[in-house]
């Protein structure tokens, strides 16, 4: 039973992963965050083939920063205003 729900938190784990990539590349996000927010991306994906509700978390995380227009430029976050 507890394999079935495991399946089900993947599945919806896989989903927004993929909706997170296209996101990142969308022409809203500039090209300065990019790179480390797919950086960021890959990392998520990595960590969720050892636990699951972590990476959900951190995805739930990053995803709300992009929301919210908090991009990393690799210089310290910046707004999509491009002020820090």
């Amino acid at each position: 039973m507890e394999r079935d729900g495991q399946l089900e938190l993947y599945d919806r784990l896989a989903a927004r992963l993929k909706e997170a990539h296209s996101r990142v590349r969308s022409p809203q996000i500039p090209q300065s965050a990019r790179v480390p927010l797919t950086r960021k991306l890959l990392v998520i994906t990595a960590a969720s083939k050892h636990d699951l509700a972590d990476a959900e978390r951190r995805l739930e995380r990053l995803m709300a920063d992009v929301d919210e227009g908090r991009f990393s430029s690799g210089q310290g976050d910046v707004c999509a205003d491009g002020t820090p």
